[in-house]
C-alpha cells in the first residue's frame, strides 16, 4: 500500500549516514575483564569503499567524555561518520563523543558508525584505546558465528524453494503463502514514534494465526535497519534489527512463514505521483537507491541467510513508469537501475538487489513486484533478473482502485506469469469497508493454487487503510471478515 493512514510525517533533518546493524562481538578470556571492550565490524563493502561500526563498552569507572582511537593498516580513509566526531591523521582514526552521548556509566555502551574508502586491503584494526586506555586486553577471538543466526525451528515452518511455478517445501509439497501484512515497521521508527504500530507480543501474533494464516509479511524501513543519523537511536540500528529478529521468531513460533519486505527507502523524488519530497525514507519511492538499498539487503540477508524459512520481498511497490516517458524505459530501470529518466538519484535495479542477497550466500526465496505499484506484471518475464539460486517469484498487488483489477486483466497478464514462476499477491485489499472485491481476487487465486496476503493487520479506518481488524485480539472489520472467514474455510 502506498500510504499507511498515519498522521503527517515528522520532519527529519541531518546528514545521511550509515551505521552498523550487526557487530562482531569480543569475548574476553576467562577471568579477564578489560577496562573497555570494542566491537568492530564491516557491514557492507563495495569496490572502493565500505561501511563500518564500533561499539564501545566501558567496564571501568564512569566517564563524562570519551575518545576512541585506532589505526588502519590498509590505507583506509574515513570520509564521513555519525554518533561521534570522526577525524583521521595518517593511519590514526579518532572518534570523540557528541554532546548527547558523552556519559558512559560502568557497563554502558555506545555505538558509532562511519563510511571509509579503501584500496587493495581492508584489514581490520587490531588495537583500540578509550581515553588512552587499551581495550580488549585479555580478549580472545569469538569462536561462534558473529551474526547469531536464528534457529531454523522444529520443522513446523517449512523451508521453501521454487520448483517450476510453485513454492514447495523440502518434501516437494506445494505450499501457498496465505495470510496478512503487519504494517508499522516501515513508518513508526522514521516518524520517531517507536518500532511497531500496536502490539506484536505473543498474544497479538497468536491472533493472526487464529485466522488460519500461515504467512505474515513485515514491511521494513532501510534507514531504521541501517541506523541512519535521522533515526532516533532507540528505534534504529541494532535496536531495530533485534526487534525484527524477535518478531520473526514470534511469527515462526506460531507456525507461520515470515516475509521481510523493504517498504520505505531513501532517495529524493518529486516527480509524478511522488509520495513526499523528503530525501529520507518517509514514503514509498519509485525505485530503490544504490546508496543504501544494496547495503540494506546485504545486512538483512546476512542476518537471515541461515534461516531458510524467511522469504525476502525486495521492494514494495516500484513505480518508475510514473517517471519515465516509455514503458520500455521503466522496465529497463526496474531491472538494471542506474540513472533512470525522471528519477533524481542513482537507482538500484532488481538485478542489483538480487545480487546483493545472493552474494552473501543466502538462498532464501526472493519476491519481486513489477511496475505500477506492483500491479503491472505484463513484462515481468521478459525483464526478470538472473538468479543463480533459481529461487525467484513474482509479487503482485491489487486493490479495487488499481488498473489491473478485473478477471480479464488477470487472465491476460497474470496467468502467463503464474504458468512460469510462483505468483504471490503480497497485498490485496479494498477501500470500501467490504470484501466483495477481495472475494473475487481470492477465488481467482484459489482456482490456480496461488498465494495472497491481505492488507493490513492494523487498527486503522478500513475505508482508508484498508484495515483488517478493529482490535489486536483479531476482531475483524467488516472488510476483514471476508479474509478471516475465507482463510478459516480453507483446508
Amino acid at each position: 500500500m502506498r500510504h499507511p493512514p498515519r498522521s503527517v510525517l515528522l520532519a527529519v533533518t541531518g546528514a545521511v549516514a550509515l551505521v552498523a546493524a550487526v557487530t562482531v562481538p569480543v569475548v574476553t578470556a576467562q577471568g579477564a575483564t578489560p577496562a573497555c571492550t570494542v566491537e568492530y565490524s564491516v557491514t557492507g563493502q563495495w569496490d572502493d569503499g565500505f561501511q563500518g561500526a564500533v561499539t564501545v563498552t566501558n567496564n571501568a569507572a564512569p566517564v563524562s567524555g570519551w575518545s576512541l582511537g585506532f589505526d588502519f593498516a590498509g590505507g583506509q580513509k574515513v570520509t564521513q561518520g555519525w554518533n561521534a566526531k570522526w577525524s583521521q591523521s595518517a593511519a590514526t582514526v579518532t572518534a570523540t563523543n557528541e554532546s548527547w552521548n558523552g556519559s558512559l556509566a560502568t557497563g554502558a555502551s555506545v555505538s558509532a558508525g562511519f563510511i571509509a574508502s579503501w584500496s587493495g586491503s581492508n584489514a581490520v584494526p587490531t588495537a583500540f584505546e578509550l581515553n588512552g586506555t587499551t581495550c580488549n586486553a585479555g580478549a580472545e577471538p569469538d569462536p561462534t558465528d558473529p551474526t547469531d543466526p536464528p534457529d531454523p525451528g522444529d520443522g513446523s515452518v517449512p523451508a521453501l524453494h521454487v520448483a517450476g511455478n510453485k513454492l514447495v517445501d523440502a518434501d516437494g509439497t506445494t505450499r501457498r503463502l496465505l495470510g496478512v501484512n503487519r504494517s508499522g515497521g516501515e513508518f513508526m521508527c522514521v516518524q520517531g514514534h517507536g518500532i511497531w504500530d500496536g502490539p506484536v507480543d505473543d498474544a497479538a501474533i497468536g491472533a493472526i494465526a487464529d485466522w488460519n494464516a500461515n504467512t505474515v509479511r513485515i514491511p521494513l524501513n532501510e534507514e531504521c535497519w541501517l541506523g541512519l543519523s535521522d533515526i532516533k537511536p532507540e528505534y534504529g540500528g541494532t535496536n531495530y534489527v533485534n526487534a525484527v529478529k524477535d518478531l520473526v521468531g514470534r511469527v515462526k513460533a506460531h507456525g507461520m512463514t515470515p516475509m521481510l519486505e523493504l517498504h520505505w527507502s531513501w532517495g529524493q523524488y518529486t516527480g509524478n505521483s511522488a509520495g513526499c519530497s523528503d530525501v529520507h525514507a518517509t514514503c514509498q519511492k519509485p525505485m530503490p537507491n544504490m546508496q543504501y538499498t544494496p547495503a540494506f539487503w546485504t545486512s538483512v540477508a546476512n542476518t537471515f541467510k541461515d534461516d531458510p524459512t524467511v522469504v525476502f520481498d525486495l521492494f514494495n511497490e516500484p513505480y518508475p513508469d510514473r517517471a519515465t516517458s516509455t514503458t520500455t524505459q521503466a522496465w529497463q530501470c526496474w531491472r538494471d537501475g542506474g540513472i533512470c529518466p525522471g528519477i533524481g538519484y542513482e537507482v538500484a535495479g532488481m538485478q542489483d538487489l538480487v545480487d546483493a542477497v545472493r552474494d552473501t550466500g543466502a538462498g532464501n526465496p526472493i519476491l519481486l513486484g513489477g511496475l505500477a505499484y506492483s500491479n503491472d506484471l505484463s513484462q515481468w518475464l521478459t525483464y526478470r533478473p538472473t538468479d543463480p539460486a533459481g529461487n525467484l517469484a513474482a509479487a503482485w498487488h491489487v486493490y479495487n482502485f488499481n488498473t489491473c483489477a478485473n478477471e480479464s486483466c488477470w487472465n491476460s497478464t497474470l496467468a502467463p506469469v503464474a504458468d512460469r514462476v510462483p505468483l504471490v499477491a503480497g497485498e490485496i485489499g479494498e477501500n470500501t469497508c467490504s470484501h466483495s472485491f477481495v472475494d473475487r481476487v481470492m477465488k481467482w487465486f484459489d482456482d490456480r493454487d496461488l498465494s495472497y496476503l491481505g492488507w493490513t493487520w492494523n487498527t486503522w479506518d478500513c475505508s482508508s487503510g484498508p484495515a483488517l481488524i478493529t482490535g489486536y485480539d483479531g476482531t475483524p472489520t467488516s472488510y476483514g471478515i471476508g479474509l478471516r472467514d475465507h482463510l478459516r474455510a480453507l483446508d
